[in-house]
């Protein structure tokens, strides 16, 4: 959309995704990554860590699941989202302000590792209504792979992503 703020971050996972369902049976992985800068200490004439950036991720749908099957903690990844910015007030009425990722690639970087890629059943594209009992929206029959609905948030309300 135009006047969000685009970026990509390249960091590495500092806790396993956690997929849960919205209300309405879709799928939204969380997860956090850091990103370390690596600066030049021309007095010690070496490289070290600079001060990290960590930032929450949200990734909806079929992405989430992917996420959630394939990434763990540790991974190095390269993400690219929308970042928001959202204030409230914590238990002691603090006002805070943390900014977010609303994820819309993410995949691991494969500048030290290998990955084999598989692609989902009739992914990335839309789906023929009628063929094989399908719907013509391919979200309208999502649910959870055990049939139970879970919490659908992280402590405030849920919304859903727009596409």
């Amino acid at each position: 959309m135009a006047g969000e703020t685009v970026i990509t971050v390249v960091g590495n996972l500092v806790d396993d995704p956690e997929l849960r369902f919205t209300p309405a049976g879709i799928a939204v992985a969380k997860f956090r990554i850091a990103s370390t800068p690596r600066v030049y200490d021309r007095q010690a004439n070496e490289w070290k860590d600079g001060d990290p950036l960590f930032l929450t991720c949200s990734v909806w749908r079929q992405a989430a699941e992917n996420v959630a099957e394939s990434l763990a903690k540790g991974t190095r990844v390269i993400v690219q989202g929308r970042l928001k910015q959202r204030s409230y007030e914590d238990r002691e009425q603090v006002k805070r302000t943390v900014y977010e990722l609303d994820v819309d690639e993410v995949g691991p970087t494969l500048v030290r590792a290998t990955a084999k890629v598989t692609k989902n059943p009739a992914s990335g594209g839309q789906r023929q209504a009628g063929v094989s009992g399908e719907t013509p929206d391919p979200w309208a029959n999502a649910r959870p792979a055990n049939g139970q609905q879970q919490g659908g948030g992280w402590g405030g309300a849920q919304q859903e992503a727009p596409f």
